[in-house]
């Protein structure tokens, strides 16, 4: 019988596994997209997926739904994108201030708080309150799978970016590979025999014009001979 072939188990235990379907879909909800191979994409999508019909039902008020949510997905904070870049300028101690409030729980909304400018998002609140409300009237199909045509390095996986659908960038930046070597190569060749093919064509053109500017030339040459100027 087949026992145990429901879901991918990429060589990890069951723990490890939840825990790493857990720390990646943390990591989609907070970038909006991820790039990873393409059998762990596979195996997060419909982990994602089930997560955000969860924060629909729970934004409806559901207490059950959320407390699923906090089950399967744990939380953290995070600094949003936006103030990254001051968040790293400040020191060990009011980096601590902006994710944690004096009491010790976490920021969850990433509001201003007194004289900080912004502080700690949760992971559930944006899943919640940002993700669900996205996809209010959307029924399924959260994410979307874009396959790579690069490798990576090393082992040669194959590798694929998963995404909220709405939060993607332009298809041309993203799969678009770089060309390699051999590309190159053939497209120097390709322009090189497109160049060659202009010169004959219009070596071909000067020497069709050659005899036809010598045919127009006989009639006058022969209008101007000494016999029809004695006539």
């Amino acid at each position: 019988m087949n026992h145990r072939v429901r879901q991918r188990k990429l060589n990890r235990t069951p723990s490890h596994h939840r825990a790493m379907q857990r720390n990646m879909a943390q990591s989609l909800i907070e970038h909006g997209q991820i790039r990873t191979t393409l059998e762990k994409a596979k195996d997060l999508r419909p982990f994602v997926e089930r997560l955000v019909t969860l924060a629909r039902s729970a934004r409806r008020g559901s207490v059950t739904a959320r407390r699923q949510i906090h089950k399967i997905l744990s939380d953290r904070s995070f600094i949003p994108a936006e103030h990254q870049t001051d968040y790293e300028d400040l020191s060990l101690a009011k980096r601590k201030k902006a994710l944690r409030a004096p009491n010790g729980r976490r920021y969850r909304n990433g509001k201003p708080r007194g004289a900080m400018k912004f502080t700690g998002e949760s992971i559930t609140h944006r899943l919640i309150n940002t993700i669900a409300e996205q996809y209010a009237e959307r029924a399924g199909g959260y994410t979307r799978l874009i396959r790579l045509a690069k490798r990576r390095i090393g082992d040669g996986g194959r590798q694929a970016i998963l995404q909220f659908v709405g939060e993607e960038e332009s298809p041309g930046s993203i799969t678009k590979p770089a060309k390699s070597s051999r590309q190159i190569k053939a497209d120097s060749r390709y322009a090189l025999a497109v160049s060659l093919a202009k010169q004959r064509r219009g070596g071909q053109e000067a020497e069709d014009v050659k005899p036809a500017a010598a045919k127009q030339a006989a009639p006058e040459a022969d209008e101007t001979s000494p016999d029809n100027a004695a006539e």
